[in-house]
């Protein structure tokens, strides 16, 4: 039996709540985003913004970009480190970088950790079997942390890697000041937690780096797309191992755990017919490019995977865990559907780098009709 179509009335309802994570915790920031949007390229104050999805793709490219500038990821990464992160490199140093964590994050590597979080789930989510409630944010930072420990063979505790790789400084983006040093000092602590159990030779900035992008994307992600489920009532296109895939993308796409990407030019340069000067700042909103704004989702009649994808950039220099995070999604999903869970309560995390929510708690079907009915 083919699963029925979500009602629109139910999608725009999860749209709905999946934007406070935006306008609650980024209140500013989306309004400017809101209200430049229609423009596929536009220039506010010294920097350009690139909504559309040619320009956004042209922009990671065919612009020469500078990969060490303060504000990007890269300069994030260069600041607490002494370099050559992945994400601060260009040409032979990035791809041989690239190389030496590609087995791990490839197909092969991602069937080896796969157990690693089914634990995780199968243990977080045992309670809505017995009818008691789930927080799914404690679940994904579990879930994420224990990943990152088996990706990097280390021995520290998941939820406390967790906790140093989420603190908000780690990421790209203006900092207060002071928030250098003690970023700093959180690099530092999450270092040594990441420290190998033996044999590993792979740079301790290089491991720092991987540890904060797989657990801050995870954690903003993970409840995202839960509650986009149970609102949109898509739990039983969640539940079909045919749909689940193309499900699994389209959640992804229309929550853009990176809805933003800072980046510098390197050159001069054009896009959308807006000059782009040497230096001049860039910011790529993935959310706009991916059409996360103004296409709902739809695992029947997916958005064109060139599309979907740029949730994760394009290019060389595109995320080298896209297949990690969707096959992370599908189990959840496919853990879930079986509770067909409802959203009781969530609550933004304001004090994120990444839109997400500091809590989301879910009951299954079931228990939430018992409950109502005693």
């Amino acid at each position: 039996m083919v699963p029925a179509a979500p009602a629109a009335s139910a999608l725009r309802a999860a749209r709905r709540r999946d934007r406070r994570v935006y306008t609650h915790s980024h209140p500013v920031l989306f309004a400017l985003l809101a209200a430049t949007r229609r423009r596929a390229v536009t220039r506010i104050g010294g920097a350009v913004l690139v909504h559309d999805t040619e320009p956004y793709r042209q922009a990671l490219t065919r612009i020469p970009l500078d990969r060490t500038a303060a504000g990007t990821t890269g300069g994030a990464a260069r600041e607490l480190s002494s370099g050559g992160t992945l994400f601060d490199q260009e040409g032979t140093g990035h791809r041989a970088t690239r190389r030496a964590v590609a087995d791990d994050l490839g197909a092969v590597g991602v069937e080896r950790l796969r157990p690693v979080w089914l634990d995780v789930l199968t243990r977080r989510l045992a309670p809505l079997g017995a009818g008691r409630d789930v927080d799914l944010v404690p679940l994904a930072r579990e879930l994420a942390g224990a990943t990152v420990r088996a990706l990097l063979r280390t021995t520290g505790d998941p939820e406390d890697i967790a906790a140093a790789a989420a603190v908000r400084d780690h990421l790209p983006g203006p900092r207060p000041p002071g928030a250098a040093r003690a970023a700093a000092a959180a690099t530092a602590r999450l270092e040594a937690l990441l420290a190998p159990a033996s044999g590993e030779a792979t740079e301790p900035a290089l491991r720092a780096m991987l540890a904060v992008a797989a657990v801050n994307t995870t954690v903003a992600a993970l409840p995202r797309a839960a509650a986009w489920c149970a609102d949109a009532r898509l739990w039983e296109q969640a539940a079909d191992d045919r749909l689940r895939p193309a499900l699994v993308g389209e959640l992804l796409r229309v929550t853009a755990p990176s809805p933003l990407l800072p980046r510098v030019a390197a050159d001069d340069a054009e896009l959308g017919g807006c000059p782009v000067q040497a230096g001049g700042r860039l910011i790529l909103v993935a959310r706009h490019a991916a059409r996360a704004h103004d296409r709902l989702p739809d695992a029947r009649h997916p958005a064109p995977l060139a599309v979907a994808q740029l949730v994760f950039g394009a290019g060389t220099h595109a995320c080298p865990g896209a297949r990690l995070a969707r096959a992370q999604l599908d189990d959840t999903l496919a853990a879930l559907a079986p509770h067909r869970p409802t959203v009781l309560r969530a609550r933004v995390d304001r004090g994120a780098a990444l839109p997400g929510w500091r809590s989301l708690t879910v009951r299954a079907a079931d228990a939430r009709r018992s409950s109502e009915n005693r």
